[in-house]
């Protein structure tokens, strides 16, 4: 864990099209300054493509593999064989979409040249330690910070069932993280769920431990800004599931993924700000450093997290919690409770700092 990699995306195939700023010129200054600093590039071409985003496929990304990244971040089995026939040379990393959850598959993927295995984010972390031990050879990289997806891994359909909008396409509208009302509904004659004008009884329900909890309750779920259209969720002996996960934090077992040799920890801050993402960074550099060095955990790098933008956090999948960890029911926003982020300083005029892309004046000396 020497290294601090950068990743970016091709602009016509990452899972983050409104996120992406970078054309071929400044991919370009990208991959110079990385390497100047001693670090890796890597270019992220994670899609689920269709057939018409093939017919361009290698045409696109010969000039972005001629600018020397030092691996490509991909998920799909039709495109890696591409890239393998075309560029054989060229380092491949299978993404956290491919949902590599078990040794066999990491070893498959080892076998199909790959160099690294971006874990699926649902593994524990005994699971981690297993998938190490029986595939020594294999770089292994797993998520440690940042937001998690309801769907497996990111295999949503959500956003486009509402508005149209394909996750697996990069255009995800986050429809997750909205506001729903939730009202119980019930079944008519002929089989329609139907919304059902009575109030619903929330004594003594505890449905995150099964107790009061009815296994065959309907509920219709109304978004705050579709009025009318609803949607069913059925409730099982666990509760219901509205799908706001809180951040993964998984910095007290960086020790533990370190011992165990996991080569790489990731954090998820594509739609984060330039602070969030250098903080965050920092912080888990230096739980890297200290876990090397032999020294205990530093207690203090949980409280620096705290102050940063978040929607609650939770160790996600590697330890096994109740169900109401994983979920922030209060809102579907980050927030900070202590710090927040005013904006960037990108250089200095005379007698005035510039700010952003406006360069509004915000201090005069």
């Amino acid at each position: 864990m020497a290294q601090t990699p950068c990743m970016r995306a091709n602009r016509a195939t990452p899972l983050r099209v409104r996120n992406n700023e970078f054309n071929h010129e400044n991919l370009q200054l990208g991959i110079n300054e990385a390497h100047a600093l001693g670090k890796k590039f890597y270019v992220v071409v994670n899609i689920a493509p269709h057939n018409a985003k093939l017919k361009t496929f290698i045409r696109d990304l010969k000039p972005v593999v001629e600018m020397g990244p030092d691996a490509l971040i991909m998920s799909d089995p039709g495109l890696i064989m591409l890239v393998r026939e075309n560029f054989p040379d060229m380092d491949i990393h299978l993404s956290v979409q491919a949902n590599a959850v078990n040794w066999a598959t990491v070893k498959f993927w080892q076998q199909m040249g790959l160099t690294r295995v971006i874990l699926s984010r649902e593994l524990s972390l005994d699971e981690i330690a297993e998938i190490r031990s029986q595939v020594p050879e294999m770089e292994i990289e797993i998520f440690v910070h940042g937001a998690l997806c309801m769907a497996y891994s990111g295999r949503c359909l959500l956003s486009g069932y509402i508005n149209k909008r394909d996750p697996n396409q990069g255009t995800c509208t986050n429809a997750c993280r909205w506001e729903y009302n939730v009202q119980e509904g019930k079944e008519d004659d002929v089989g329609n769920i139907v919304h059902k004008h009575e109030p619903i009884p929330v004594q003594n329900v505890e449905p995150t431990l099964g107790i009061g909890a009815p296994t065959d309750q309907v509920f219709m779920i109304e978004e705050a800004k579709r009025p009318g259209e609803y949607m069913t969720a059925f409730e099982d002996e666990h509760g219901t599931y509205i799908m706001n996960s809180k951040d993964l934090r998984a910095i007290a077992h960086v020790e533990r993924l370190t011992q165990m040799g996991v080569h790489s920890l990731k954090i998820e801050g594509r739609t984060k700000s330039h602070y969030y993402c250098a903080r965050t960074a920092q912080v888990y550099r230096k739980a890297i450093d200290d876990a090397a060095a032999g020294k205990p955990f530093d207690a203090s790098l949980l409280d620096t997290l705290e102050n940063l933008a978040h929607r609650g956090y939770t160790e996600g999948f590697l330890r096994r919690h109740t169900h109401d960890d994983y979920q922030n029911y209060e809102h579907g926003y980050s927030v900070s409770e202590r710090q927040q982020f005013v904006g960037e300083f990108t250089g200095e005029r005379k007698g005035q700092l510039a700010a952003g892309g406006g360069e509004k004046q915000i201090f005069r000396r």
